[in-house]
């Protein structure tokens, strides 16, 4: 991760611990790909994809997480739900964007696992 990504994950996961969630971890990764944060709040795991830009010129952060990242996402979570010996009922997909001099974005159940068939 370049050092701009590691301020915006940074902002992000201080804005998610002002809001009332409690962080497990940041930046797991495996085969299958990265999480940027992992949190919990009222017993559900929440996987938070962190996205940033520098202006809307070329869309706006939510704008770039694709099928194609919600797959991996997706993968990658089920991959962590084993590895810490979750119970997979419990767990949602959030979103934080990032743009300067504007408050993060905050997506709750920004996608769902449904239709990915990893589940």
């Amino acid at each position: 991760m370049n050092k701009k990504g590691a301020v915006y994950e940074e902002q992000a996961a201080a804005f998610l611990k002002e809001a009332g969630f409690r962080i497990l971890d940041r930046n797991w990764s495996c085969p299958m790909g990265e999480l940027d944060i992992i949190a919990s709040k009222g017993g559900t795991v929440v996987f938070v994809e962190v996205r940033a830009r520098s202006g809307s010129g070329y869309g706006l952060p939510a704008e770039t997480v694709n099928r194609a990242k919600r797959a991996k996402l997706v993968k990658t979570a089920m991959a962590y739900i084993k590895a810490r010996g979750l119970k997979a009922d419990t767990f949602r997909f959030d979103f934080v964007g990032i743009q300067p001099g504007r408050p993060p974005e905050h997506i709750e159940d920004a996608f769902s696992a449904d239709g990915f068939g990893f589940f």
